[in-house]
This record gives C-alpha cells, sequence and structure tokens, in this order.
C-alpha cells in the first residue's frame, strides 16, 4: 500500500461505518486534496497499519452513501469511491478525489489544502491566493499559443528522450515509446498542440520568448564594498530549463573556485560553493517558480555568500519555518520531468540536501527570506568550524548516518550546547518531543550527550570526541540493514514454522523496534515469501513453498 503523504491518506473503517462517522472530518480531507492536486483517501486501513485485516470485507452499500455524504457537505468536490481488495485478501474502499477544476471548500464556507500529509486550513487573505493562483487549467497543460506539436527544436527533443530512455527512474514500458508518445506522456504536448510546458522544454526560441514567464537568469557579482564587478545574463530564451542549469554551472567560475584549509601535515581542499548545492539552488528556483508570474532570477554573489532571488512567494502553505517538514509541487508536471532526468528529488528533498551538504561541511544552514514579491536563499562561503567535514564523514561511515542524522550532527557541532527547544527551533520541529528521530540513534551512540530534562535538556557533542574522531562503533542490531533483517526473519521462521510476531520479536532482538519487525514481515508477506494465517495477535507465519 502507499505511504501517507500529499497524495494519500488512510482512514479507520470505524470513521465511516462505526456509531458515529465523522464526515465532516472526511469531508475536509476530500476538500483539501480537491483544492491541492487530487489524491486518494485509503478507508479501511488502522493507524500504523499498511493493509486491512485480511477477513475485511466493505458493503457496497457503503460506497454509496459515501458519495452521497461528501456531496452533501462539500462544493466543486468529486469523489469516486472503489471497493479494492489487498494483497493479504481484505478488502478496502478507495476514495479517489481528483483536482477540483474551482475552488473547492465545505457547505458552510471552509476552505483546506492538502500539505504533506496533513489537511490544513486556509484562512483570510489565503483564500483569496488560493483562488488566484489556482486556475482551472494549470499554467503547464494550457496551449493557448496554439503552437503546432510539429513546431519543435528537434536537437532539444533528441536529448530529452536520450536522457528518458537512459534513467534508471524511468519504467520500461514508458522507455519504450515512441518520441510522439513521450510528448503525451510528460504532457508536452496535448492533441495538435505543444503545451506551455512543451514549449518551455523542447520548443522553438521565439515560441518559448512569446510565453512571456520563461526563465531569465542573471548572475551579479559584487566586490567588498558592494559595487558590480561582473554581470551575466541568460535572457535570449535559447535555453530550456534543464540547458540553463548546465550552462550557470559551467560558465561561472567563481562556483568552482576552491580554496584549502589544514588538514594535519596535508592540505584539503574545499569548494568555495559546492555543486551540490548550486545546482540544487537552481533547480529549485525553476521548477518551484511561479510561471503566471514574471520577473528574473538573479543570482547575487557577495564575497561572503551567494543570494538566489526568485519572484513570486513560496506555494501557498509553505514558510521559512517549515520549508524543511512540507512539500508542495506548484508546477506538478515539470517537477515529474526533473525527476524522471534526475536533477530532482520529487518529495521536496531538494531543501533538506542543501541543509545535510552545508551542514557537513562546517558552514551555516541556508538563509531562507520571503519579502511580499520574491523568495530569497542565502549560503554562506565561510566554513565555521572546518573540524566538522572530518567529524561528520567518519561518523557516517561508521554508523552510516541518515540525511536527518547528519543535518543534526552537523547543527550540534557548531555550537557547544544547545537546547532541546532551541534545536527544535532550528530544524523547524513543533516541540522537542519532535526530535527523537533525529538524534535517538545518535544518543545511544554516544555520538551526542545529554544533560538534563524535558525543554530544558541540553545536547552537545563531547570536543575530546570532535578532536579524536575515536568513535567506538559498538555492534547492535539497531543499525541492520533491511536487506539483511529480512533475511534474519526468513532464517528464523524457517527454524520456528507457524509462529508469532511477538515471538520473531523476541528471538531476532528487542533492540530492534516492534514497527520495524511487523513492517518487514508485512513486506516479505506481500511479496509472497512469507506465508499468514490467523487475524490481528494471533497471525502466525510460515515460509513459503
Amino acid at each position: 500500500m502507499s505511504q501517507e503523504g500529499q497524495l494519500v491518506d488512510k482512514k479507520s473503517l470505524r470513521a465511516i461505518a462505526g456509531r458515529n462517522p465523522d464526515w465532516d472530518a472526511l469531508a475536509k480531507d476530500c476538500v483539501a486534496f480537491a483544492n491541492a492536486q487530487g489524491g486518494r483517501l485509503l478507508i479501511g486501513i488502522e493507524d500504523d497499519a499498511d493493509t486491512p485485516v485480511p477477513d475485511q470485507r466493505i458493503d457496497p452499500v457503503l460506497a454509496d452513501t459515501l458519495r452521497r455524504k461528501i456531496s452533501e457537505r462539500t462544493v466543486n468536490v468529486t469523489v469516486l469511491p472503489d471497493i479494492r481488495r489487498a494483497d493479504n485478501g481484505g478488502e478496502l474502499l478507495e476514495l479517489g478525489i481528483p483536482r477540483a477544476m474551482s475552488v473547492a471548500s465545505t457547505t458552510d464556507g471552509r476552505y483546506f489544502l492538502r500539505i504533506s500529509d496533513v489537511s490544513k486550513p486556509v484562512v483570510g487573505d489565503d483564500v483569496m491566493r488560493l483562488a488566484s493562483e489556482r486556475s482551472a487549467l494549470p499554467w503547464e497543460t494550457q496551449t493557448s499559443l496554439h503552437v503546432p506539436r510539429t513546431r519543435l527544436d528537434e536537437l532539444k527533443l533528441t536529448a530529452l528522450v536520450a536522457a528518458i530512455r537512459a534513467s534508471d527512474r524511468v519504467k520500461d514500458s514508458v522507455k519504450e515509446k515512441s518520441e510522439h508518445e513521450l510528448l503525451d506522456h510528460y504532457l508536452l504536448a496535448q492533441d495538435d498542440w505543444l503545451t506551455h510546458l512543451g514549449v518551455l522544454c523542447i520548443g522553438k526560441r521565439e515560441d518559448r520568448a512569446n510565453l512571456g514567464t520563461a526563465p531569465v537568469i542573471q548572475f551579479i557579482k559584487y566586490d567588498e564594498l558592494g559595487q558590480k564587478v561582473n554581470k551575466l545574463t541568460w535572457d535570449d530564451f535559447s535555453l530550456n530549463p534543464m540547458e540553463l542549469i548546465e550552462a550557470i554551472w559551467r560558465e561561472v567560475p567563481d562556483f568552482r573556485e576552491r580554496y584549502e584549509l589544514p588538514d594535519g601535515l596535508y592540505r584539503q581542499n574545499v569548494p568555495a560553493y559546492d555543486e551540490i548545492v548550486v545546482r540544487e539552488l537552481l533547480v529549485n528556483a525553476l521548477v518551484h517558480r511561479p510561471y503566471t508570474q514574471r520577473g528574473d532570477i538573479f543570482l547575487n554573489l557577495h564575497p561572503d555568500r551567494l543570494e538566489v532571488v526568485n519572484p513570486g512567494l513560496l506555494p501557498l502553505g509553505v514558510t521559512p519555518a517549515n520549508i524543511l517538514h512540507t512539500t508542495v509541487r506548484r508546477n506538478e508536471h515539470l517537477a515529474r520531468l526533473f525527476h524522471d532526468l534526475k536533477l530532482m528529488e520529487r518529495e521536496g528533498s531538494g531543501f533538506d540536501k542543501i541543509y545535510e551538504v552545508l551542514l557537513s561541511q562546517g558552514r551555516p544552514a541556508p538563509e531562507l527570506v520571503e519579502e511580499h514579491d520574491r523568495v530569497q536563499v542565502t549560503v554562506r562561503r565561510r566554513i565555521l568550524k572546518p573540524e566538522v567535514i572530518d567529524f561528520i564523514a567518519k561518523a557516517d561511515q561508521t554508523y552510516q548516518l541518515t540525511q536527518r542524522e547528519r543535518i543534526a550532527l552537523g547543527l550540534l557541532a557548531q555550537h557547544d550546547a544547545l537546547t532541546a527547544r532551541e534545536l527544535a527551533a532550528l530544524l523547524e520541529l513543533p516541540s522537542a518531543e519532535a526530535l527523537q528521530p533525529w538524534l535517538s540513534r545518535l544518543l545511544d551512540w554516544s555520538i551526542v550527550k545529554s544533560a538534563g530534562r524535558t525543554q530544558a535538556t541540553r545536547y552537545f557533542i563531547e570536543p575530546s570526541l570532535l578532536d579524536s574522531l575515536d568513535f567506538s562503533a559498538t555492534t547492535t542490531l539497531k543499525r541492520i540493514e533491511s536487506h539483511r533483517l529480512a533475511a534474519l526473519i526468513l532464517e528464523d521462521v524457517a527454524r520456528y514454522p507457524k509462529t508469532k510476531m511477538g515471538d520473531i520479536h523476541k528471538r531476532i532482538g528487542l533492540e530492534i523496534p516492534r514497527s520495524r519487525i511487523r513492517r518487514t514481515v508485512e513486506e516479505l508477506v506481500a511479496s509472497g515469501k512469507l506465508l499468514s494465517e490467523g487475524i490481528r495477535s494471533g497471525t502466525r507465519y510460515t515460509v513459503a513453498g
């Protein structure tokens, strides 16, 4: 089953089939999906589960009731209920919610928007912004210029098709499509015309200029007195967004500057601006900008910092305070194309990557400012603590850190100590309790130490560890890789057929979270490697075949 997120949510069957169905809460979620990109509600899956219980059956009458109840409580919302059978035999009710043709609301005048995995209310001036930003037909798929699909840049099309067919993110069934079919698949063309997205990516130069909002990028270099000393522009519309990224990285020599840091008896070369950071900043500027609004993208290079200024505001629901944890794709189809071309991660992890790289290089975190008509991201050139580079590299080599752990470790390595509240604020988390997935393993391994309790807890790294890099990597199953855990479970169940989940957990190791054991067992059942019989706590498992 799909994971909860921007396009999917899960609900217990009790939400609509119990004594007191909460139809209003369900209507709120439907409005939120309809105002975003659409989505699916999977009804019949309990909390912390990935599939319905094997013996669950859905009454067909419930689908009609659901359609009627949502219709009575919403405006401009369409729901498409469908009873599905999961791999384990259990049934669930899948509620498809298409993107609304105009702004959706509840019948009592409330507006909601799906942001990451939460349906958030839209209030005040944001209601007008929702209406103005959201046309019935997305900008990308419009064909108002009436450019024939045959009027395109053959070189750009050839390069794009070659890159798609070479990408390991694209299914073989898509790679096998003809050039004509690929245009339709990626919504670069509809019927006889190129869409705005098609003109932007594979159109001729003059048609791209006629779009009116095709990106223009200016690079301006300043000296210590704030005087302009160099300027480069990409304003002739000859390049598509993918080519702009390559051209800017290639043609701005300042981005490839490096300088030396002392490293014992040796010297270590460090980039002034990491290529990953520069490319992610350009990708974010090009993919997430509002293409209904004119305005140039500025790259302002100062002696101590790089500023990337993009016209327009952040997508509705995203703020400088939640950008690490919130995913809203303003240009869905351009983001999909960039993802398949391996230029970006589709789930909004680009800003996370910028944090990770900068902090692991001993630099400050990026600074994001939203003003009334623009968004500015600033990254600093100076390395605050050179020793952090080797420290995080050695820690990662020893413990295979997650991205969250590298970010948290980078922040702590730059400070003598941070309280739980201070660290949560830097990580844009709602409370200190949310620090657990960022710090728990680091604390277990004694890379990070703590003192105090609750909000006053202080987290720090021992200076001696930062200097010595002497990690004692004790053996623990907490760090076991997923494929090794699956093999361990298969071996255990082969020795003890018809065994329960709790017994598997005890024999393999209680240090591994039970939720991870359960998730791995369910994946093995879904793939046919394990067989299950019984329901809920009485379920027993046997190796297939």
